[in-house]
């Protein structure tokens, strides 16, 4: 698995080692010693899945303080916009976002560090998304930011967008706790 840096300090691209012959491939997501030897988060408390339809946005989700989270996240089936929003006050790139294509020929990941927060736009129908988080669900710190509010030109026309998610704080009048 080779290790990429972006720009936001923390949040990493996972290229993994793919192993293909006749039957099909295979390829490794998580070695704890490695993840360990690579200055990689090693504790994840639960896992889980998200399908989406093609133009669906996810997001920008995240959990607060004392339950803020690592999160890994990869597409296994489709392909998405993965987009990324750094909320931490104290980084020199505060709100600032990182974007890049994840799908099921790639095979990467993103290792988001605490303190950004996390949505996708869906480009295929039966978009499959594979999360680990390092903190077990906490409704009283589940938050997010309004998707349309950030900046970012996301390439679709008519999003389908969850009640939820179309309810959440715009970026300007969001108060960090990062």
């Amino acid at each position: 698995m080779t290790v990429s840096e972006t720009f936001i300090k923390g949040l990493k691209i996972l290229s993994p080692r793919v192993m293909e012959d006749p039957r099909g491939s295979f390829f490794k997501t998580y070695h704890n010693e490695n993840f360990e030897e690579l200055g990689l988060p090693t504790v994840w408390c639960e896992e889980y899945f998200s399908m989406s339809n093609k133009d669906v946005v996810r997001g920008m989700h995240f959990q607060t303080p004392p339950d803020d989270h690592n999160k890994m996240v990869s597409c296994v089936q489709g392909a998405v916009v993965d987009v990324v929003l750094d909320l931490r006050k104290a980084s020199k790139t505060y709100k600032q976002l990182y974007s890049a294509e994840l799908n099921a020929q790639n095979k990467h990941a993103l290792v988001i560090p605490k303190g950004c927060a996390h949505g996708f736009l869906s480009l295929q129908d039966q978009s499959m998304m594979f999360y680990k988080v390092s903190t077990v669900y906490s409704p009283s710190n589940d938050k997010g930011i309004l998707w349309s509010s950030i900046d970012f030109d996301w390439p679709v026309e008519n999003a389908l967008v969850s009640k939820r998610d179309q309810n959440h704080p715009l970026l300007t009048e969001f108060k960090s706790p990062f």
